[in-house]
């Protein structure tokens, strides 16, 4: 079992995709995503979501995602945050989004 102390320690946030584009060097279908977190910062991230989102539908959209892990290496990309989703069936990824526009950095609660 977690914690609450130990779930507390798990920052995630409200972010808006700036840009969005393919990653060929990926070991899976996955876009190089630059989402704004406000006052936290602009931060890099490998998503896998090319099941169920274009790159155009992508960029100004709200995302959820976790921010304060330490930057993972991806083939010649680091990814700085983990943006979160549901996993489908298929292992497609829902993506997780606030239901209405709230201010980039906002932390989940």
């Amino acid at each position: 079992m977690l914690s609450w102390q130990e779930f507390e320690k798990v920052e995630m946030r409200v972010g808006t995709v700036l840009e969005a584009k393919d990653f060929p060097g990926a070991r899976n279908p996955a876009y190089q995503l630059l989402i704004d977190f406000g006052e936290h910062g602009i931060k890099k991230s490998s998503a896998q979501i090319t099941d169920l989102y274009q790159i155009e539908d992508l960029v100004g959209r709200q995302v959820i995602a976790v921010v304060n892990f330490p930057p993972k290496q991806i083939a010649t990309f680091f990814s700085e945050c983990l943006v979160l989703g549901l996993v489908g069936e298929h292992k497609e990824i829902t993506l997780l989004q606030p239901e209405r526009p709230v201010p980039n950095g906002l932390r989940v609660a």
